[in-house]
């Protein structure tokens, strides 16, 4: 699985923005699909997954409310939209595949064997 991320820029305190994830190859159907995120000087962090099942999802309490991950497995894609930004949500989010057919959903990006580039999300107050 290919994935290739797009939709950051600068916004301001309290905006909404869009992530979009493609993906290509493979049968993106069978995997979980996650984003994450990355400040610098800091950890990656989970921010939500879908499940290729069901389209179960999981949020951080950080972003639950907020945030909503949503995939089509016809066009190949997963989006994050994002309302009520913080300048703590600045960081480089990333999209990620696990999988196939994984039992429940991953939080652990270490259980992620693909991922797309970073597209930087910056939030400034």
């Amino acid at each position: 699985v290919q994935l290739q991320a797009s939709g950051g820029g600068l916004v301001h305190t309290g905006d909404s923005l869009r992530l979009s994830c493609t993906a290509q190859g493979r049968l993106f159907s069978n995997y979980d699909l996650a984003w994450f995120r990355q400040a610098p000087g800091k950890e990656r962090e989970f921010v939500a997954v879908i499940s290729w099942n069901r389209g179960r999802t999981r949020y951080p309490d950080s972003v639950k409310g907020r945030f909503t991950i949503s995939r089509d497995n016809v066009k190949s894609t997963v989006d994050l939209q994002m309302y009520a930004l913080k300048p703590e949500d600045t960081a480089v989010y990333f999209c990620a595949a696990a999988g196939p057919f994984l039992r429940d959903p991953t939080t652990d990006p270490n259980d992620y064997g693909y991922w797309g580039q970073g597209t930087l999300v910056t939030v400034s107050s």
